[in-house]
């Protein structure tokens, strides 16, 4: 069985790690006021990836958390995979110089995928995390919400994944809004659809994930990783258990 990467996240607003329900700014519950300590007790237990967001930024662009990437890039050993706000090139640029090894970039990538078809090819694709968001509309079709899930991208999945596909991208993070922060378990059913629609890109699931079982489900529908959210905030299970299952 090919390589599975769990990422546990940290979403910060207002400097304090929070969760959101499905995506809505005032579901908001707080968690931690150290955002760093978290990070190096993710890494202690033996996490090789953090997924780290900007939520103040996803909404208003113009991402705020490079201090704290930077501490996180000399506090540990972690890669971390970030994003929230990154709207310009320089903001790629940014991001890669102050630690990152990975930059997610999420309503560009909806509204100008010509933009980031090229930052891929500029930059590589182990260095861009192309993120999908998606909400499931009454006809079934799965819609792309953009600045923090508030506003219409005006694209849908199954449209864009033709275009990263073509580009070469290598990552792609789909979270099912409805789920997220929800702890109803992911949807298998998505992600099985995006890993047939596009087999060459390592698909991570984002949303709902709830137990170690979750995160067996995301890996049989075709996924290469997981997104661990408010389940390893809430302590539903131990991140060192969940590494151990994924190796």
């Amino acid at each position: 069985m090919s390589a599975f990467t769990l990422y546990p996240a940290i979403d910060v607003r207002g400097g304090r790690v929070v969760r959101l329900r499905q995506g809505d700014y005032a579901r908001e519950t707080r968690y931690a006021d150290d955002p760093l300590a978290l990070a190096c007790a993710y890494a202690q237990a033996g996490a090789e990836w953090l997924h780290l967001v900007d939520l103040d930024a996803a909404r208003a662009g113009g991402y705020t958390l490079g201090p704290l990437l930077g501490m996180i890039a000399t506090a540990t050993r972690l890669c971390v995979q970030t994003g929230g706000g990154v709207r310009r090139e320089d903001d790629v640029q940014r991001l890669l110089d102050a630690g990152a090894a990975r930059v997610v970039v999420g309503s560009l990538a909806v509204r100008e995928p010509e933009r980031v078809a090229d930052w891929i090819a500029r930059y590589g694709a182990d260095r861009i995390t192309v993120a999908l968001d998606a909400r499931e509309g009454a006809d079934g079709t799965w819609r792309l919400p953009v600045s923090g899930w508030t506003e219409d991208g005006g694209a849908s999945l199954d449209a864009l994944l033709p275009t990263y596909v073509d580009a070469g991208a290598r990552h792609l993070l789909v979270t099912d809004i409805g789920r997220d922060g929800m702890l109803a378990g992911p949807n298998v059913d998505l992600y099985r659809h995006v890993a047939r629609a596009a087999p060459t890109l390592a698909l991570q699931a984002s949303g709902g994930i709830r137990d170690r079982d979750d995160i067996a489900a995301s890996r049989a529908a075709g996924c290469a990783g997981a997104v661990l959210g408010r389940a390893l905030l809430e302590s539903r299970f131990a991140l060192t258990d969940a590494l151990r299952d994924a190796a």
